[in-house]
């Protein structure tokens, strides 16, 4: 459509790749002189309105004064600035090809293992984690808990899933993590919680190390409840501690035999542990936040991942892509809040919300904090209305609404799906699920599935004269009877 275009475009087939081509075109078409290009390629690059739209007036005039036609020098001024959000100077997009080809082939070819790379080089970025795990997801790639038994330093494959690393628990430092992994290597795997503080130097593992790595669930394969090692902590350092100094001393027992050999102290069956219920998954995912950064196990939203769909409008990961001032609903899990007093004393906050992509601030102004202070607190499952706020220092929302998660999806759920497990005492776990049914009655249709292996399901039609509140509580009731992963909810 501008003739003028044709040397400048030819090389790529008329599309803008290059920041060299946006200057030519200012150039060419708009008289800049070659500073006045790169100024018009930086404003661009850092999204400046007034200074583009300043530009923008400059770029027509120019173009006018060549005998552009108006219209034509809009839409080439329009074409550029979507440019501006992903192009390069050409020998540095000559080098990006270059690298894009490598990544590619190797997340094509080797996606555990490319997941494992991104994990470890990012693994102080909280926000960028949360997206590799739903990546892995997505990509049917399990991501495994830290593991005393099989976690090295960095995040590693096992066995086509990736493990944990647990230089990424708080707490635990890289000195510890090597005097792990060394005596794990010399002597072998560690049966127990305190077989393990026995064996370990307890002046590299310390106390605090060792709730990180109970919290984490690095001790869930040698069978212990994380709540039971928790109970248990004090008496295992102090048994561990004896039976290092038993070692430094260099003592023997009536047999002769040293105690630091196979049959050593350490090696002694554990004490038993407490009969106590486990930590709820709420507590345990909030542990493994608090010291990974990001849930492991599992995800506070997983239970309403096939519904955020219909719920939100906007993802964090598609944040930075949509103009300022567009309104978007966020389904999330606020993690912190930062609240303080205006200058008029009235109270506002900042919240962290993270969903499964990634994470944003939300900005809660006074007139929002006072409608929604109960929910302006860490934990709570929300969705958030609000504008985006694009600027230098990244995007953020500003909130015009809060609502609890587990309300807005009650609103939109159609029907309650229950699976049963076909084994010893489900019949004992019927009246309870019925009282469970009871205890939240409601408008939405309840049908259980009973499944029989890993292939064969009977599903029920929705059980007459009882309908249900698919409610927050609702669901952690069912859980509580058949646990995690047991109740599905459909819009």
């Amino acid at each position: 459509e501008v003739p003028e275009l044709e040397p400048i475009l030819k090389d790529t087939y008329g599309v803008i790749v290059y920041q060299e081509q946006v200057m030519a075109i200012a150039n060419k078409v708009a008289g800049f002189s070659l500073g006045q290009a790169d100024i018009l390629r930086r404003a661009m690059g850092k999204k400046k309105p007034e200074e583009m739209e300043k530009l923008r007036a400059q770029f027509l005039a120019g173009a006018k004064s060549n005998k552009i036609p108006d219209k034509k020098a809009d839409k080439l001024y329009e074409l550029i600035q979507k440019f501006a959000g992903y192009g390069f100077n050409k020998s540095h997009a000559a080098a990006y090809a270059v690298v894009c080809y490598q990544t590619g082939y190797l997340k094509a070819h080797y996606p555990t293992e490319f997941m494992a790379a991104l994990m470890t080089t990012d693994m102080g970025n909280a926000d960028k984690i949360v997206g590799y795990f739903t990546e892995c997801r997505d990509l049917n790639i399990k991501v495994l808990p830290p593991d005393v038994n099989e976690s090295h330093k960095n995040f590693t494959v096992v066995d086509h899933a990736i493990r944990f690393g647990l230089a990424a628990i708080k707490n635990v430092g890289e000195g510890a993590v090597e005097s792990i992994i060394k005596i794990r290597n010399e002597t072998g795997p560690f049966a127990s919680f305190f077989e393990f503080c026995r064996r370990v130097d307890l002046h590299k593992v310390n106390k605090r190390m060792l709730e990180g790595l109970i919290k984490t669930g690095a001790f869930d394969s040698t069978g212990a409840k994380r709540s039971q090692l928790a109970a248990v902590l004090d008496q295992a350092v102090e048994d561990g501690a004896a039976a290092q100094r038993e070692r430094d001393l260099g003592q023997t027992n009536i047999f002769g035999d040293e105690l630091n050999g196979q049959g050593s102290e350490e090696h002694l069956a554990a004490p038993p542990l407490p009969n106590i219920p486990e930590w709820d998954q709420s507590e345990r995912l909030k542990h493994e936040r608090e010291l990974t950064g990001f849930y492991i196990s599992s995800h506070p939203l997983a239970r309403y991942e096939t519904t955020i769909q219909a719920l939100a409008t906007a993802s964090t990961i598609g944040l930075p892509e949509l103009p300022d001032g567009r309104e978007v609903k966020l389904c999330g899990i606020i993690t912190t809040v930062k609240s303080m007093l205006t200058k008029k004393g009235d109270r506002m906050a900042y919240l962290t919300l993270e969903d499964l992509q990634g994470v944003v601030e939300i900005i809660v102004f006074p007139d929002l904090y006072k409608q929604a202070a109960d929910l302006v607190i860490p934990e709570r499952l929300v969705r958030v209305t609000g504008t985006v706020d694009r600027g230098d220092k990244g995007t953020k929302i500003r909130g015009s609404k809060i609502e609890p998660l587990a309300e807005v999806q009650a609103q939109t759920i159609k029907r309650v799906y229950i699976r049963l497990m076909d084994r010893p005492g489900v019949a004992e776990q019927l009246p309870l699920l019925r009282e469970v049914f009871l205890r939240h009655p409601g408008g939405t249709t309840v049908s259980l599935t009973l499944r029989m292996d890993s292939t064969l399901e009977a599903e029920t039609a929705p059980l007459p004269h009882l309908a249900v509140t698919p409610s927050e509580r609702f669901v952690a009731d069912v859980e509580e009877v058949l646990g995690n992963g047991a109740i599905f909810l459909l819009s």
